[in-house]
C-alpha cells in the first residue's frame, strides 16, 4: 500500500515536472516572438521616417525601400513593402518642402 502511494506520488511529480518545462518553452518561444516583432515594427517606422523625410526628393530616389502614391491635395499616402505593413499619411508643404504626418495605421492582411 506505501509502495504505491509512494509510486504515486513519483508520478504526479514527473507530471508536474514536464508541465513545469513546457510551460517554459511555451515563455520562452513568447518572450523572443515579442522581441522579434518589436524589432521589425521599429524597423519599419525607421523606413517611414526616411521615406517621409524625402518625400520632396522622390524622384531623386533610387533605392524606395516604401510605396508613395498621392492622394491629391499635396496628400501622400507612404505605406512599407515588407511585414508589418504600416501606413501614414502626410501633408507636404509646397513652399517650405516639410513633410507633416497627419495619419498613421497599421494594415492587417
Amino acid at each position: 500500500m506505501i509502495i504505491t502511494w509512494v509510486l504515486s506520488l513519483l508520478v504526479l511529480l514527473s507530471s508536474l515536472i514536464n508541465s513545469l518545462e513546457r510551460m517554459a518553452t511555451v515563455e520562452i518561444i513568447s518572450v523572443n516572438t515579442a522581441i522579434d516583432s518589436g524589432r521589425r515594427f521599429i524597423a519599419a517606422e525607421k523606413m517611414l521616417q526616411e521615406c517621409e523625410g524625402n518625400l520632396s526628393n522622390i524622384a531623386n530616389l533610387s533605392n524606395i525601400s516604401c510605396h508613395i502614391q498621392s492622394a491629391g491635395k499635396q496628400l501622400w499616402l507612404i505605406s512599407t513593402i515588407e511585414n508589418p505593413k504600416l501606413e501614414i499619411l502626410v501633408h507636404l508643404n509646397e513652399k517650405t518642402n516639410i513633410a507633416t504626418r497627419l495619419n498613421w495605421r497599421q494594415q492587417f492582411e
